[in-house]
């Protein structure tokens, strides 16, 4: 090595010294570097790295792509590609950047964690959980520690933990070890036993980064918020990290503390401000907290950042109140041009675009915008219509009259929780609008505690669990069971309030699957059942990209049969517990608010207040798609609306039959009427073609 060679050695050594203490000062000395060698590729990697760390990651990536024409065999750089491509948003890319990195060195342990952390991000469990499987098997040495990853990667979860066992008997806090068996237990179903173990690292090993962020994580799955934050402000304090920052604001948002949720983001945005993916999810909070003005400027900067990022033009789009330009409709033309455009991302364009062409009338177009966007979703989903239907059925065989008689008087005694149900898109967002401007009510938001209850009575958070058990798990459960999950659900709503109103609402939609578990452990509780005329609920469902869940929504007969099942099981409670649902059908809200008001707030036992006929003048939080809608007095417009579409909608009311004929009365329902051949056939192959009339009630 010459004297120059070291020169420029200690000079990178010193970089990397600087790197993870003053990115900035890594920066310069980086920069120093290349006035003398501007080609240097060890000086250029650094460079980028440094880029990244300071939040520069459009930066980073113009030099990693120029850095890639002659390094391309370099894993590391390829790692920083992923990285910084997750940072711009691209999901898909930053998967296949980092792919490249293990492909090359199977043994890099970081990219592989990062693999299986971009895995999470794009909702793919099994490619997460092989990942992360590389990593582990990658970072350990220890030649027990190998076996036992050997067995966990090939999914003989028995002899990972019995290897795992033998080890710890003499070793007990080995916190690899520990950590290991907690992917064990996660993997196994054991969610509980899971997060004992990851809570034993943490505390045997306070700097052990990995083990706590995936402590936090497994904390946020169980939802438990709170927790979470605490482990990742202790993760803060070490590292001023952008993902456990954006965990951080996740949280918040999950205890809808949207004001401290914005103001994380904002600061995170601060120190790393070039995340389309950040940008995009600060628009969401400042959506809900009515700051849509700010909304469309933090959307427009993730757009600008990355312009092939779907989910910012579908954001726009789903303020329902934004109008695109004619540059940004041509834009998202561009977009579905290319053919690398690819899955939700390509899904989220189609959306957005429908509603841009809806908006300037071309209702024709609009509608194959929307067409070929829920094929994709749908292709994407693994929705079993039979489900539902089967889920109803169970709840007809066991939730009679007779069953809630012997019950009476059980479950806990709270009458706080208001709980409105039906479809989304109904209207319910309106009605939670007009409640909450009550003065003894307080709005929430869709809480996740009464399907989260009745998943864990039903075994469907264990994976090796076929057959879901819910709700026959419920006509076992004695007094104090009843009671104690009552009270749980109310523990669980209680994160997410923020008044000392006496009564909350509760606005999950699907929560109409659960009014029997609700009428066993909160017999006080009022229910609010919203319907809208099926077919402009079913168009407007159809339009709507969700995110996560209502996966029914993205095939016009899987709608139909939806929106058929609900029926049915609405009108089972109705004769099973008379008086208990209120129902608030959303055409007569619309033609006569202040008597459709009276009439519900009656059935609540609430006097009348004039605030709730000034809904619109409410400034509380609305999370759901229907934000911006319900700031604006009521209006007429769109009651008809689906009649522009109403010859692509066969499938949808061939689906419904003589529940759409009957709307908005409730058809007389028979046990097993919709299990017929005659259905089964009506429903098979409908999207595909459409042809004849609904089908007519024989009743």
């Amino acid at each position: 090595m010459t004297a120059a060679e070291g020169d420029v050695a200690a000079a990178l050594d010193e970089v990397r010294r600087l790197m993870t203490a003053d990115p900035s000062r890594a920066e310069a000395a980086a920069r120093d570097i290349l006035r003398e060698n501007s080609e240097e590729p060890d000086a250029l990697l650094l460079l980028a790295i440094a880029l990244r760390r300071k939040g520069a990651a459009n930066s980073a990536r113009a030099i990693l792509e120029v850095l890639a024409q002659t390094q391309s065999h370099r894993p590391q750089l390829h790692y920083e590609h992923g990285l910084v491509l997750n940072m711009l948003g691209d999901n898909r890319g930053a998967a296949e950047a980092l792919q490249r990195a293990v492909d090359l060195d199977p043994g890099f342990a970081e990219a592989w964690h990062a693999l299986g952390d971009q895995m999470v991000r794009m909702r793919s469990r099994k490619g997460a959980d092989a990942a992360y499987a590389e990593y582990f098997y990658a970072s350990t040495k220890d030649p027990v520690l190998r076996d036992a990853m050997t067995a966990w990667r090939e999914n003989r979860l028995d002899d990972a933990r019995a290897i795992l066992i033998e080890h710890l008997k003499t070793d007990p806090d080995d916190v690899n070890a520990l950590k290991l068996m907690g992917e064990v237990a996660l993997k196994s179903g054991r969610v509980v036993r899971a997060e004992e173990f990851f809570r034993r690292c943490v505390e045997l090993a306070p700097d052990f980064p990995a083990a706590r962020f995936r402590y936090a994580t497994l904390l946020m799955t169980q939802n438990k918020p709170q927790e979470a934050i605490a482990q990742v402000d202790e993760l803060l304090k070490a590292e001023d990290s952008p993902y456990y920052r954006n965990l951080k604001a996740a949280a918040l948002v999950r205890m809808s503390d949207f004001e401290a949720a914005a103001v994380e983001y904002a600061a995170m945005l601060k120190a790393f401000p070039n995340q389309p993916g950040a940008w995009l999810a600060y628009g969401h909070a400042l959506k809900v907290l009515g700051r849509g003005g700010e909304a469309v400027a933090a959307y427009r900067k993730a757009m600008a950042l990355l312009p092939g990022l779907g989910d910012a033009y579908w954001s726009l789009a789903n303020l329902k109140t934004y109008r695109f330009a004619p540059a940004e409709t041509e834009a998202m033309r561009e977009q579905l041009a290319r053919r690398d455009l690819k899955g939700e991302n390509r899904a989220l364009f189609h959306f957005a675009l429908g509603k841009a062409l809806e908006d300037d009338g071309r209702h024709e177009e609009s509608w194959q915008a929307w067409r070929r966007a829920n094929e994709i979703i749908r292709r994407l989903t693994a929705y079993d219509p039979g489900g539902t239907t089967g889920l109803v059925q169970r709840a007809k065989a066991l939730f009679t009259a007779e069953f809630f008689e012997r019950r009476a008087g059980l479950g806990s005694g709270s009458a706080d929780a208001i709980f409105i149900v039906g479809l989304p898109r109904s209207g319910s967002t309106l009605v939670e609008q007009i409640l909450s401007s009550h003065s003894m009510v307080e709005g929430t938001t869709e809480l996740r505690a009464m399907p989260y209850l009745a998943g864990r009575l039903g075994g469907k958070l264990k994976p090796s669990d076929s057959a879901p058990d819910y709700p026959q798990a419920l006509a076992p459960l004695d007094a104090a069971n009843l009671k104690g999950l009552g009270e749980e659900y109310l523990w669980r709503a209680r994160m997410h309030r923020r008044t000392d109103r006496p009564l909350f609402i509760d606005k999950m939609p699907a929560n109409f699957e659960h009014v029997g578990m609700i009428q066993l452990i909160l017999p006080n509780a009022k229910i609010v059942d919203v319907r809208r005329h099926p077919l402009a609920c079913g168009l407007s469902c159809f339009k709507q990209h969700f995110g996560q869940g209502h996966e029914f929504a993205y095939s016009l007969t899987d709608l139909g049969r939806y929106y058929a099942d609900y029926v049915e099981l609405m009108a089972h409670w109705d004769e099973v517990l008379p008086g208990k649902v209120h129902r608030v059908i959303y055409e007569d809200l619309v033609a006569d608010p202040e008597a459709q008001i009276r009439a519900l707030l009656e059935h609540l036992d609430l006097p009348f207040e004039e605030a709730c006929l000034k809904f619109h003048e409410n400034a509380r939080l609305v999370r759901t798609a229907s934000a911006e809608q319900v700031r604006k007095p009521i209006f007429t417009e769109a009651l008809d609306h689906w009649r522009h579409y109403e010859d692509g909608l066969g499938p949808l009311k061939l689906a419904l039959g003589f529940v759409l004929d009957a709307y908005p009365s409730v058809p007389k329902f028979y046990t097993h009427v919709r299990g017929t051949l005659e259905y089964a056939g009506a429903w098979e192959g409908a999207d595909r073609r459409w042809s004849g009339q609904p089908l007519k009630s024989t009743t």
